[in-house]
């Protein structure tokens, strides 16, 4: 009777430890796939900054000037208040952060979510899924990301190393790009006056001007490092308007990422850094401290007919210096070695720069580049000129303001956000989906450009299936002047499968495409007077904008959506909005 009862008791024992495995198992499973979380606060409010010998009052977050550095792992998630106490209306963009099915905290006004207005708060929630390496943030609204920026570094994963040497220490270096007076006055006078807007008076590394500006050699980032170590330099341009030469005087850099993307890692003396792109190079220091400073410039690379800020930042780089070469130092002045940049306008130096850089394309790290293409897209993209508004005067040709196009369709910002629009299916009267897949008539783009170079406005869109496949050619015009536009599309990483001077061949220039290892980026530069062909896997719901990162180029209408629709799949379907979403 006693082993009866002991029988018994196991049975029920091994009943009970079932129910409480199915009732703690999906805990467990849940607890294994929720990311780690991280908490940040931003408070957008003024703070008096003095540069050039001025002072005045800037938009900033938490009162930093750059704002506050974002710190995650990949596949982490990050949660982010945004408090707005000042008078205009801002969102923030995460740059470069895939957001998959996490459209409504991208930030763009207007496209993903109206702004956040005075007194309000909005929280950004979104997860790293999948990425690792150096991007950014900067306000979405107007010209306010002319103060309002910060890194965003995503580490890898704990115990996974990079695919390089791991560096003695890390430093991001973000470029900017300063004006005297009120942005927002700059811009908004260029609007009324329909000209170009001012340019700045000094570009900026890590908020400072440097030694060559009036009254700003103590506003100089400096840079100390020992001898015989590697160091890791985080790149960032978040100049408005003005593509960068970055270079450090008789160091040599290696370029090993490229928008959070890893990189064949290549040897350079200069890098080209487009205002949204990010990129990370090594610096190996000289085994012993030598008796000198080392100049760190940027200057701007500019290929357009307007006028713009030919000026130089610049910082120190110094070694620490041991007790014995220390004593040495006092007894000698340093040297002041200064490197050499390439001329304002060198576009071969630009194109033999960005065909350097490949993806690293290797079983770890692969390159996913479409082989086959569902949709096809031929994009013209450049200035032209468009009617002045109603009771205003223009000072363009009888009375036209200057304008930007795609496919010479100038992008007019819709009163709702295109994002909420779409998801409730209220388009109408917002957008329209019939925006040209090709340009509306042909002509020597890169060549002598038309009788009417009048453009089109429309808030218009491109629909795409979920999972669909898409190629897309930018092609550069000379409409007005050819420049070098730096193209940012939100939500996707692209592939750059090819590039060419002169206008693009649909005949010959595809056999040269490489599908192999071209670089995943998120912002590519359209070459002067050329093209830039990408490829990308439309695998993220929503509604994901794409304009020039040039902002003078996005304020005159630079700029269109793409909208991707839900797969079959709940996992590819768009979630709804979060609750406290600002309205409009």
């Amino acid at each position: 009777m006693g082993s009866l009862c002991f029988c018994f008791s196991d049975v029920l024992r091994a009943i009970f430890l079932w129910f409480l495995a199915l009732w703690i198992l999906p805990g467990l499973t849940l607890a294994k796939h929720t990311p780690f979380t991280r908490h940040y606060k931003f408070d957008i409010k003024l703070q008096k900054v003095t540069r050039l010998c001025q002072t005045k009052s800037i938009v900033t977050v938490n009162g930093q000037f750059p704002g506050p550095r974002i710190i995650a792992r990949e596949d982490e998630r990050l949660v982010i208040k945004v408090v707005n106490h000042v008078q205009h209306n801002i969102t923030i963009h995460w740059h470069g952060v895939r957001q998959l099915r996490s459209g409504w905290a991208d930030g763009p006004a207007y496209i993903t979510q109206c702004p956040i207005q005075r007194g309000q708060t909005f929280v950004y929630n979104f997860t790293t899924t999948g990425q690792r390496g150096t991007l950014w943030w900067h306000a979405h609204s107007s010209w306010l990301r002319a103060t309002v920026y910060g890194p965003i570094i995503i580490l890898p994963k704990r115990h996974v190393p990079y695919p390089f040497p791991q560096p003695f220490k890390e430093v991001p270096i973000i470029f900017g790009e300063w004006w005297k007076a009120d942005t927002e006055a700059v811009i908004n006078q260029a609007m009324q006056t329909g000209m170009a807007p001012n340019v700045s008076d000094a570009y900026t590394i890590n908020g400072l001007p440097g030694p060559l500006y009036n009254c700003s050699a103590k506003d100089t980032f400096k840079l100390k490092m020992n001898p015989g170590k590697t160091y890791m330099l985080r790149l960032i341009n978040a100049a408005l308007n003005n593509e960068l030469f970055f270079s450090i005087a008789n160091h040599t850099l290696t370029v090993v990422e490229a928008d959070a993307v890893y990189t064949k890692p290549f040897k350079t003396n200069i890098v080209l850094i487009s205002p949204g792109q990010t990129t990370n190079v090594l610096l190996k220091t000289m085994p012993k401290a030598p008796n000198a400073t080392f100049v760190i410039a940027a200057r701007p690379y500019a290929t357009g007919p307007a006028t713009f800020d030919n000026t130089i930042t610049t910082g120190l780089l110094d070694y620490e210096e041991t007790p014995l070469s220390n004593t040495k130092a006092k007894n000698k002045n340093l040297l002041l070695l200064r490197p050499m940049l390439p001329k304002f306008n060198d576009s071969t130096f630009a194109m033999k720069f960005n065909s350097k850089i490949r993806s690293l394309a290797n079983e770890k790290f692969p390159a996913k580049v479409p082989k086959t293409v569902d949709k096809r897209f031929f994009f013209t993209i450049g200035l032209g000129l468009g009617p002045c508004q109603q009771n205003q005067t223009c000072q363009g040709p009888n009375n036209t303001r200057l304008a930007a196009a795609i496919n010479n369709v100038s992008f007019v910002q819709p009163d709702i956000a295109l994002l909420q629009a779409h998801f409730f299916n209220e388009s109408k009267g917002v957008y329209t989906s019939d925006f040209p897949a090709n340009p509306p008539f042909k002509f020597n783009y890169t060549g002598t450009p038309p009788n009417n170079i009048m453009v089109n406005s429309g808030t218009k869109v491109v629909v795409l299936p979920f999972n669909s496949s898409v190629e897309l050619v930018l092609q550069d015009t000379s409409i007005i002047g050819a420049e070098n536009h730096p193209l940012h599309l939100h939500g996707f990483n692209f592939y750059v499968v090819g590039q060419g001077v002169g206008n693009f061949d649909p005949k010959k220039d595809p056999s040269k495409f490489n599908l192999v290892d071209p670089i995943e980026r998120n912002t590519a530069g359209v070459p002067s007077g050329g093209w830039v062909a990408v490829r990308f896997l439309a695998d993220n719901p929503g509604v994901w904008f794409m304009h020039c990162h040039l902002e003078v180029h996005t304020s005159w209408g630079l700029k269109m959506a793409w909208i991707v629709q839900d797969g079959k799949r709940h996992n590819q379907k768009l979630p709804p909005p979060p609750s406290d979403l600002p309205k409009c």
